[in-house]
Parts: C-alpha cells; sequence; structure tokens
C-alpha cells in the first residue's frame, strides 16, 4: 500500500494515488502521460524510490519522462502540428530529453528537425551541441541560414575542413550534407569533395576548471564586532552570520558575499564579480552530475583574447562565450574561473573529535 506523505506538498487521495501507480506498472498510456504521472507524485511527496518499488520506473527512468514531458507541453504550447507531436508519442522521450537545455523556441526548432530527418538520441545530441555552440557565435560565414540544420552542418563543415584523416573527413562531409538546410550551405560543403587541403583550427581553450579538496581552501566565515575595546553590549549585538552551502556563502545587510581561496588566478583579477550557475549551462559539457558552480569574471578585463572565454548578455541573460573573432557585442568581463563544490563525504565527521586505538 503507498501510504499518503506527511509533507505532501500537492496532497492526492490514496485512491488517486492507487490508481496513479497501478497505471504506471502497466504503462498504460504514452510516455508523456507517464512523465506527468510521475511528476505528479513527486509533487505530493512520494520519493522516486518508492515510485520505483510500486511500478518499475528506475530513478533514471523517472527523470527522463518528466523532463521530455515538459518538452513535448513546450512543442504544444508553440502550436506544432499534431504529424510532429503523435511522432514523439511513439516513443521517442529520449530524443526530446536531449533539448532540455535549450530554450523554448530553439526546442520546437530542434524537434521539427528531428522529425523531418528522423533522428535518434544521437543526432538530437548532435542538434543540440549545435544549436548552443552556435547560438554563442556573432554571426555564421555566408554560406549558412540561420537554421538549425545549417548549423549543424556549419560545424562539420569546419571539422571536416581541419581533419586530416580521410575517412573521418569524409563521414563529417556526409553528416553535413544530411543536415544541410540552404542551398548554399550544401555547396560549401560539397566543394570540401574535390577541395583536399587541411585548414588549421583554433582550439577552444581548456574552461578555467577548479574544484575544492582541502578543508584549508574553504575557509570559515565568521562576523566582526569591532576593534578592541568593546563591551558585552556591543558583542551581543552583532548578527549571527547564516552561511550557505556549498560554498560558505552568506548574506549580509550591505550585500551577499562567497569566500574564494587565494589561488593566483583569483589575486590577479583586477575588478572580480561572481555568480551561481547550473554546470550544464557552461559553453562545454562538464563530467559527472549536474551541480552547482561558482563563476568569476574579471569586469575590469573587457579586451577580446581568443586564448580565453568571456561574459557577454545576450536576450537578457549573461552567456559564457568563446570567440574566434573579435565580438560584436559588448564583454560584461573574462572569465576568471569556475568552481566547483568541494567532494565531502561525510559532513559529520567534520564535526567530530579524533578518536584513536589504543
Amino acid at each position: 500500500m503507498s501510504s499518503i506523505p506527511q509533507d505532501s506538498k500537492d496532497k492526492i487521495s490514496e485512491a488517486e494515488v492507487q490508481e496513479m501507480m497501478r497505471s504506471l506498472l502497466h504503462k498504460e498510456g504514452t510516455w508523456v502521460e507517464w512523465g506527468k504521472t510521475c511528476q505528479k507524485l513527486q509533487k505530493a511527496g512520494y520519493s522516486t524510490l518508492k515510485i520505483f518499488e510500486d511500478t518499475g520506473f528506475q530513478n533514471s527512468q523517472q527523470n527522463q519522462v518528466i523532463v521530455a514531458s515538459q518538452v513535448f507541453n513546450n512543442l504544444i504550447d508553440e502550436g506544432v502540428a499534431p504529424e510532429v507531436l503523435d511522432y514523439f508519442k511513439g516513443p521517442r522521450s529520449d530524443v526530446l530529453y536531449e533539448f532540455r537545455l535549450l530554450n523554448q523556441k530553439q526546442r520546437v526548432d530542434a524537434a521539427i528537425l528531428a522529425y523531418k530527418k528522423r533522428l535518434n538520441i544521437d543526432g538530437a545530441h548532435l542538434v543540440t551541441k549545435a544549436m548552443r555552440d552556435v547560438s554563442r557565435m556573432s554571426q555564421l560565414p555566408e554560406s549558412f541560414m540561420n537554421h538549425p540544420g545549417d548549423w549543424v552542418a556549419y560545424l562539420s563543415w569546419k571539422r571536416a575542413k581541419s581533419q586530416k584523416d580521410l575517412q573521418q573527413r569524409s563521414r563529417l562531409i556526409a553528416q553535413g550534407l544530411k543536415f544541410a538546410h540552404s542551398e548554399s550551405a550544401r555547396n560549401a560543403i560539397e566543394k570540401l569533395l574535390s577541395d583536399f587541403s587541411v585548414s588549421k583550427a583554433v582550439s577552444e581553450p581548456l574552461l578555467p576548471l577548479y574544484r575544492l579538496e582541502t578543508e584549508e581552501e574553504l575557509p570559515r566565515i565568521v562576523p566582526l564586532a569591532g576593534s578592541y575595546p568593546l563591551n558585552s553590549q556591543e558583542i551581543a549585538a552583532v548578527n549571527q552570520v547564516e552561511i550557505q552551502q556549498p560554498f560558505g556563502n552568506i548574506t549580509a545587510k550591505d550585500g551577499s558575499y562567497v569566500p574564494v581561496p587565494g589561488w593566483q588566478v583569483v589575486l590577479k583579477a583586477q575588478d572580480p564579480v561572481t555568480y551561481f550557475c547550473k554546470s550544464d549551462r557552461l559553453p562545454k559539457s562538464l563530467s559527472g552530475r549536474v551541480e552547482e558552480v561558482l563563476i568569476m569574471l574579471d569586469r575590469a578585463s573587457t579586451t577580446w583574447d581568443v586564448n580565453s572565454y568571456f561574459v557577454v548578455e545576450r536576450g537578457g541573460k549573461l552567456e559564457i562565450c568563446w570567440f574566434e573573432t573579435e565580438p560584436t557585442e559588448t564583454i560584461v568581463g573574462q572569465l576568471v574561473l569556475i568552481l566547483r563544490p568541494k567532494k565531502i563525504l561525510d559532513e559529520g565527521n567534520l564535526t567530530e573529535p579524533w578518536q584513536m586505538d589504543d
């Protein structure tokens, strides 16, 4: 039996829960309905483990159908043709799940392209990466249009030009021709069939990625009462500092602060500013699970350099970008570092005294 959690946010009756669990167990309806049901159960306070025990839907499956159903709803909201919706119902939740990192308009464009090209999960991943990478560019070469198919074709064309291995070069040319939307893009790619010259590619620099590893690198923040001499009333009047994990940032009356280790790259920044973002919003995918990272940029460094990443504003939001040529957008600042939180296997051990065997 599935008992209703005491701390459920969206209360549903026991009978509804039983019916939902039974429906999931027998996989009734489409995966879109499974996603909505799983999300409703989770919002009601049921853990992913409980749902798995009662229905057989693993945590990863629950996450995929929930997220993919949200992308599917975006397609409905944008008035996508019924044949496209029917195509994704049958069942292609894995393809729509790949589009989760795109904005609503990009999701629609990517879904329509996936429908026309009958893309699998690998093709969907390729389209997502192309749309994210090309959207950060100031402009495309003249041969390529502002269309997701041409975006994939452009990246294939660019990689093929710098590829010495003929087999890999041929594979990239074929990939570009498959996705090319405009005739001009197709012509540009077809020229590579007779032009075997190799263009040296300008590689993106490595992301300045760090992770906290020791307790000494994560200082504790303590409130300051003032300078001696002080009395007890002055000590008592100091407000307690609330520390937020995993980075130990605090909120004070005159602003918020976060401690960052005094590495050389940090000390060199003339006008540093930090903000938080999810790791899946970075220009390159990181290994491991999605986690919150700390971004530091130097507002004093606004001169473009091909060997650095920069933060610009697009659509009212900050974006981290690498530019092969000088950008047309105004640079907000140079990316100084991306800081991952420290991995602590057992936080309780940090507050316990050492115990040694006799």
